[in-house]
């Protein structure tokens, strides 16, 4: 793994420090338009024969998931409670998924009119969706304003590609959505919380500034991030700023209050902040591990896990010992075994050997413990901790449109296609 690439300072600051190819990337912009990044979920064949929840398929065009579903509910005058689905799915971009609606009839969509919305009727079944029901997600990016030409374009694409299949596919790692695209600030919450300091949480949540904001954004969160004036914060804070306006008006109400603040905030998003520390915390591991050139063949010391119906499956793991080397190599070449890394709790289970000095020093350089994922201050925000597999498995296929790369290929559940994006791209904004 000698001459691995370095990351630019914004990968770094998330944990991503290397790029597993070595050959130079392409440029070039994602997102330049919504259209520009087409995701469907992938699910088995599914036979909905009757039941409560009425199953769709939305095909959504630059919309939030959690956004969409408020404005759905609005529009039916119903409980958000009732809609349930299999995964988000990024904003700036087309995307497909399926959703089930509890105790609604047909006819209640004929008059729904919501705008780059368009929906089509599944069937029914007798329980909601939850992510154990999908299966992945299939990627269709376009790569805009390269900053090579044409015949170099075409070179580089297809030796990133065949590095990629050498390999068997990329690092793992948690992509700049699991920390905020414009302010990566999710995962220092975490931190702070995981420390115990509420107080630092909630302001870095509310004020730590980021250049990428609109100006009039900005300047509000300087300005609490010095004062701590939270009064003058609410009059001056945009109002699109739903959230924090919640945070402040509840500081306001109740000075000094932490936790209460952090309370007003939607349950999935509070335990988002710790599990983006946790994610953090899992790439610099692998980071780590790539640039002692551990390589994702099993070592002695690593945890591994092993396949079911062809996917990892982090429910069933062995730790690889002299004894069980061989064998375990053996099922990992013919992608059976997967060699995982821990996302941190209180419970983790923690590597031996060379991975295992990798997972301690990590844990030391940042002054935590795995005991700190119980965060006694705010127990509901405890995580138990899991594990990830290292390698990201992916088979891209690329092409030259006009001038733009196109690539196309599927993932797991829970993966990120920026990870596949920024091995073509290297240091040229990924994440516009």
């Amino acid at each position: 793994m000698e001459g691995l690439f370095p990351a630019p300072e914004r990968d770094r600051a998330l944990g991503m420090d290397v790029y597993i190819t070595r050959t130079p990337g392409i440029g070039g912009v994602i997102r330049k338009t919504p259209d520009d990044f087409v995701v469907e979920e992938i699910f088995d064949d599914a036979h909905y024969e009757g039941g409560r929840y009425l199953v769709i398929e939305v095909e959504k065009r630059d919309w939030d998931t959690h956004r969409l579903i408020r404005e759905i509910a609005r529009a039916l005058r119903i409980s958000q409670r009732r809609i349930s689905f299999a995964g988000t799915k990024d904003r700036r971009a087309v995307t497909r998924q399926r959703m089930a609606i509890m105790n609604l009839e047909v006819d209640a969509l004929r008059y729904l009119r919501i705008p780059d919305l368009r929906i089509s009727v599944l069937g029914r079944t007798n329980r909601p969706l939850g992510l154990g029901d999908l299966k992945g997600n299939r990627f269709s990016i376009v790569i805009r304003d390269l900053l090579v030409d044409t015949d170099s374009a075409k070179e580089r694409l297809e030796r990133v590609t065949h590095e990629i299949l050498e390999i068997g596919g990329v690092p793992n790692y948690f992509g700049v959505q699991r920390f905020g695209e414009i302010r990566p600030v999710t995962h220092l919450v975490g931190e702070a919380i995981v420390r115990g300091d509420l107080e630092r949480a909630v302001f870095t949540y509310l004020a730590m500034p980021f250049p990428d904001e609109p100006e009039e954004t900005r300047a509000a969160r300087e300005e609490l991030w010095e004062s701590r004036d939270v009064r003058s914060a609410l009059r001056r804070y945009p109002r699109h700023l739903t959230y924090e306006l919640a945070m402040l008006n509840h500081l306001v109400s109740n000075p000094g209050d932490h936790a209460g603040a952090l309370m007003v905030l939607p349950e999935n998003l509070r335990r988002m902040f710790v599990h983006a520390y946790q994610s953090y915390l899992f790439n610099r591991m692998l980071s780590m591990r790539l640039r002692r050139c551990l390589t994702f063949e099993p070592v002695e010391g690593d945890i591994v896990c092993f396949s079911k119906n062809g996917m990892p499956d982090v429910s069933r793991t062995e730790r690889v010992r002299a004894e069980n080397i061989e064998a375990v190599r053996r099922l990992s070449e013919r992608g059976r075994a997967f060699v995982t890394l821990p996302l941190i709790g209180y419970e983790s289970e923690l590597a031996a050997g060379e991975q295992g000095e990798i997972e301690r020093q990590i844990l030391e350089s940042e002054g935590i413990s795995r005991e700190s994922f119980s965060v006694k201050i705010c127990p509901d925000l405890a995580s138990r901790g899991a594990r990830r597999p290292a390698l990201l498995a992916v088979d891209p296929r690329v092409d030259l449109l006009e001038g733009n790369a196109c690539i196309q290929f599927s993932l797991p559940p829970g993966s990120y296609a920026t990870v596949v994006l920024r091995e073509y791209m290297k240091d040229s904004g990924e994440s516009n």
